[in-house]
């Protein structure tokens, strides 16, 4: 079975080869925006949602959603341009550091 962590190895091979033109240093840069990017997406889409765009797009949560998932692969595959062997580690031990006080608000509750 594949794991997130493995679809993000795949893909960031698919990218790499993609801009395999590109220095290693401008390639880690350009992914890092494209997280921004992304998110920006997410956020347009949520402004459509809530009727404050002068386009006229309608959008739905659903869309909201899958623009905020392509931020989160593009923040991963950013992190593993990064460093390839040390993302997956960096990621869970940034995500247990982060989500310290949820933890400890469920163990009191």
């Amino acid at each position: 079975m594949n794991t997130l962590w493995d679809n993000i190895e795949k893909l960031s091979t698919v990218c790499r080869a993609a801009g395999a033109h590109l220095p290693d240093e401008e390639l880690k840069a350009l992914q890092v925006g494209k997280v921004a990017e992304e998110a920006g997406e997410a956020m347009q889409a949520l402004h459509g949602l809530k009727g404050l765009t002068t386009c006229g797009d309608d959008y739905t949560w659903s869309e909201v959603q899958n623009d905020l998932v392509g931020s989160v692969i593009a923040a991963l595959l950013a992190m593993h341009y990064i460093d390839p062997t040390g993302a997956r580690a960096t990621f869970d031990e940034t995500l247990h550091r982060r989500t310290r006080r949820g933890r400890e608000a469920a163990a009191a509750a």
